[in-house]
Order: C-alpha cells, then structure tokens, then sequence
C-alpha cells in the first residue's frame, strides 16, 4: 500500500538556530531602543536583514515528500519533482535527486562531516530502505546520524513503495522542465533591508 501522507522534513538544528538568532536580535534591539533609541534605529534594517537571512537559510528549507512527487525547499526557490522522473537518490555531498530534468540538491539536508560519520553507532546504516545499500555497504552521507540520511530514508521509502506497486513500471514525464516557484518576496525583502542597511549607515 502507497501511503498519502505528506511527510515535511527540516532539521532541527537549522531551525533551533534560526530561533537563537531571532531572539538574541530581538532582545538586543529592544534593550537599544530602551537605553537609547537613536543610536539604536540604524541597527534596525541590519538586523532584519540578518534574521530574514537566517530564517530563509535554516528554518524555511525543507524535503516535502508527497503522493506526487518530492519538493525540495531551498533558500531562493522551490522545486517540484514528481516521481516518475526521479532516478536516482544521493547522498555525497547533500541530499541530491537525479531526475529526468537534472540533478537537484536539497538545500535543508547537508551530509554529515567526517567526524561525526567516523563517530556514528553501529546502527546509523542500519534498517535503511532497501535502495540505500549499494554492494551491501552505505555510504557516510546515508547514515542516519545527518540531515541527508535521514531526508533520503525518506524519500526512498515513498520510491520504493511506488516502484513495489508497479506505479513506476511506465514513467512519463508530462513536463519538459520542473515547476519552480521562486521565493520572491523573501528575495525583494532581502533587497529593501540591504539597501536601507547600507543607506541608513551612508548618511549617518
């Protein structure tokens, strides 16, 4: 059986940093404009600026899996790959999909660094999905200890259970490029702060 549920996977360390940095910006403009509220405003598109960033960086990037497809929800854009034109699942560097389209990497699932990979329980490669395990060994990047072992657990159950209920016996691609949603309001904010930024400072 296909399961229909949307699975949204984010680590919980991009978002526990973007939470550190939102309220130690908060907190440190709120102290200023409490001791001095002149000397403190041109800080404030500065610091917007870097809380937007972090948001944009570490707690909006996501791997939504669905019944259609998966989306990987990087910084700047969202892209939609249905299942029929993924092909293959890897791990090296971060989660990246090689698809009909082309290769895309997830943005929100970084493989883990040498130490931690070197420093991973026996059974971090264990009880993977079947599509994991190439000649019977895993790679580093596939170890449950990071971002891109876990987002790719994901992903290849939903593949497997596809390809198992012979849903993927006759892929056809209906589209000739990937749906790409760029994140233009975040970007045109991140503009606007930039320029204030550096406007505020210039004419101080």
């Amino acid at each position: 059986m296909v399961s229909a549920d949307v699975v949204e996977y984010r680590p919980g360390f991009g978002r526990g940093l973007a939470v550190v940095v939102a309220v130690l910006a908060v907190g440190g403009l709120v102290a200023g404009f409490a001791a001095d509220w002149r000397s403190t405003l041109p800080y404030l598109a500065p610091v917007a600026l870097v809380v937007l960033w972090v948001w944009a960086a570490y707690w909006r990037p996501a791997v939504v899996v669905t019944p259609a497809g998966v989306e990987l929800r990087n910084v700047t854009r969202s892209i939609e790959l249905p299942w029929p034109t993924i092909e293959r699942v890897e791990t090296r560097y971060a989660l990246t999909l090689h698809t009909a389209y082309g290769e895309y990497a997830a943005w929100a699932a970084p493989a883990p660094g040498r130490a931690r990979s070197v420093t991973a329980p026996k059974d971090a490669g264990q009880n993977l999905p079947e599509s994991t395990y190439r000649g019977g060994t895993v790679g580093s990047g596939d170890l449950m200890v990071g971002a891109s072992g876990q987002a790719a657990a994901i992903v290849r159950a939903r593949w497997e259970q596809l390809r198992d209920a012979g849903l993927l016996d006759d892929p056809r691609v209906e589209r000739g490029r990937p749906r790409v949603r760029w994140h233009v309001a975040t970007l045109a904010a991140m503009v606007v702060l930039l320029a204030a930024s550096v406007l505020t400072f210039l004419l101080r």
